[in-house]
């Protein structure tokens, strides 16, 4: 039961940060847009997806670790 939810929750978690990977925050869209610049803009995407990465990675970490300490709690008991 426990596995279904995780399950649905981190398919959920990918499915709705698939939808946000190419936005950006409104200055630098309105800057990227005005110069043409296509190269420049291209690494701001890619810039705004490496920082991303790591608050999810932070959540899984925490989770898996949450996760970990109450199937050993169980297991004990």
């Amino acid at each position: 039961m426990l596995t279904k939810i995780v399950r649905y929750f981190v398919v959920t978690l990918l499915y709705l940060s698939a939808h946000s990977l190419t936005a950006q925050c409104a200055m630098c869209r309105a800057s990227l847009e005005s110069e043409g610049n296509t190269v420049k803009a291209e690494a701001v995407n890619d810039g705004i997806v490496y920082l991303m990465i790591f608050p999810y990675l932070l959540v899984g970490v925490v989770g898996y670790v949450v996760y970990r300490m109450f199937t050993k709690k169980k297991e004990t008991a």
